[in-house]
């Protein structure tokens, strides 16, 4: 049985755990490595069960641990082959990640990683590069779309087959607009390579999800510029307007910042 945590989900720091009894992908490294394993402790899960890291950009909220973790474990890093470089480059990350744990993927390009059957795809981020992910296990299908500037076709395509999605909600536009933040920052989030609002997310759902669909989780909530129960229930609202129930044609849920999840089963 595949099943997922999420140890982190910010600007604080992200870090996304999928697993199985025999294998597992540990998708950014955002998070402090104690903390990680505090949390692995919390669970009931051990640390050294880790088999494989996927980075989704070069941003140090995503990649802080990444150089730290993959060394001490000797943990294989899967990444573009800009975002490795970005991760080179990166003054946050004081232990980078030495040549022979860094393996270069492509978008579009699906690939095997033990168990899990990967496709890494575009998704438009003021990064140097950035992927989302989705994988497929035993027939189930996890995405997961973080960053995103404005929903592409492939990222709609991608919605379109995902059993289980996190995707992000980062900001409500009223909030963000009658913040403080300087203006060339609420520009940058609100640009095409910034961030995806909770109104964008919730039209990308309503628009480009399917039957298919079991369970939503919203992730990288803004901590100045939105509110997890404002975000659920923005989505919820606009998902109602468009006929689409939740909690009854697919669960939706927020992901916490510095909090983990529950564990969730994926059947």
């Amino acid at each position: 049985m595949l099943k997922f945590i999420s140890f982190g989900s910010g600007s604080s720091g992200n870090s996304y755990y999928l697993y199985t009894e025999t294998d597992s992908l540990l998708i950014d490294v955002g998070v402090g490595i104690r903390t990680l394993k505090k949390h692995f402790h919390n669970y009931g899960l051990r640390f050294e069960d880790v088999h494989h890291i996927l980075i989704t950009h070069d941003h140090a909220d995503h990649v802080k641990s990444v150089g730290s973790l993959s060394t001490d474990y000797h943990l294989p890093v899967y990444a573009t082959r800009k975002v490795h470089a970005g991760i080179e480059r990166n003054y946050c990350v004081r232990k980078k990640i030495v040549p022979n744990h860094a393996h270069i993927m492509e978008k579009g390009v699906p690939f095997q990683v033990g168990e899990f059957r990967v496709t890494p795809f575009g998704v438009p981020h003021d990064s140097t590069d950035n992927v989302g992910y989705f994988v497929e296990h035993e027939g189930v299908t996890f995405c997961l779309i973080t960053d995103v500037g404005h929903i592409t076709e492939e990222i709609q395509e991608f919605i379109g087959k995902a059993n289980y999605l996190v995707l992000e909600s980062n900001y409500s536009v009223e909030m963000l607009q009658a913040g403080k933040y300087p203006q060339y920052l609420k520009d940058r989030i609100l640009g095409p390579n910034g961030h995806l609002s909770n109104d964008e997310c919730a039209h990308a759902l309503a628009d480009f999800a399917t039957p298919s669909l079991r369970h939503v989780w919203l992730c990288h909530l803004s901590e100045e510029n939105n509110h997890p129960e404002l975000a659920r229930k923005t989505v919820e609202q606009i998902l109602r307007s468009k006929g689409i129930i939740a909690g009854k044609d697919f669960e939706l849920e927020v992901l916490k910042r510095k909090t983990p999840s529950e564990i969730y089963k994926l059947v």
